[in-house]
């Protein structure tokens, strides 16, 4: 992936959490990050993660990113807000967690959220 100053929703920008890195012992890696869309019109901030298998695993965030060059199926979406409605997880805690952080997000948008890094996109210069 390639990490740009300015923000453009066009190609499709993700903000990463550096720490938020999970592998699941098979080469698969999840790295966590939020990202704004449109949908129908509509600007949406989304959080969820970013995922690649990679061999061997990734050490790090920085090592994941600089190795994740397939942004066919772009981020898992895990919960999403555009103002008025949440759409993803069911159970209460996590989406208190969700909304916690899309709300301020998608209220200071194209800001990245403090704990995330960003922006970073599969387009190229």
């Amino acid at each position: 992936m390639n990490r740009e100053d300015r923000f453009l929703i066009s190609r499709k920008p993700y903000a990463v959490a550096p720490q938020g890195l999970r592998t699941d012992g098979d080469n698969t890696a999840y790295l966590d990050a939020v990202w704004f869309r449109r949908r129908q019109g509509v600007t949406v901030a989304c959080v969820g993660h970013l995922w690649d298998i990679q061999n061997p695993l990734p050490k790090d965030a920085a090592e994941f990113l600089a190795r994740h060059d397939d942004g066919r199926y772009g981020g898992t979406c895990e919960g999403r807000w555009d103002g008025e409605r949440y759409w993803g997880a069911q159970a209460p805690e996590l989406i208190g967690a969700h909304l916690s952080l899309l709300r301020p997000m998608l209220a200071n948008y194209p800001a990245i959220p403090d704990g995330y890094d960003g922006w970073w996109t599969f387009h190229t210069a």
